[in-house]
């Protein structure tokens, strides 16, 4: 789980990077990584200033806290299983 974490965190720093380059959002790449990051950074939308979005870095932020999570649960259940 933890790996599909890290290829999900990568596919939004690819987004966010779309965006330095005109027209990158219309190419293949661009509409694929926007169905797939666009749903869960709408909800960080709201970290913006002026017209610089936070969103990218506020969800990765919530992404590295929940693989932390998911990774001291892991562990938990290891040691209970005796492992």
């Amino acid at each position: 789980m933890s790996r599909a974490i890290d290829l999900y965190i990568m596919a939004i720093v690819v987004y966010a990077l779309l965006s330095w380059f005109p027209g990158a959002y219309q190419t293949k790449l661009g509409q694929i990584l926007g169905a797939i990051v666009e749903p869960f950074q709408r909800w960080f939308n709201f970290a913006t200033i002026g017209m610089i979005g936070f969103a990218p870095l506020v969800a990765i932020f919530v992404l590295s806290i929940v693989r932390g999570g998911l990774v001291y649960l892991e562990q938990i259940i290891f040691r209970l299983m005796g492992m």
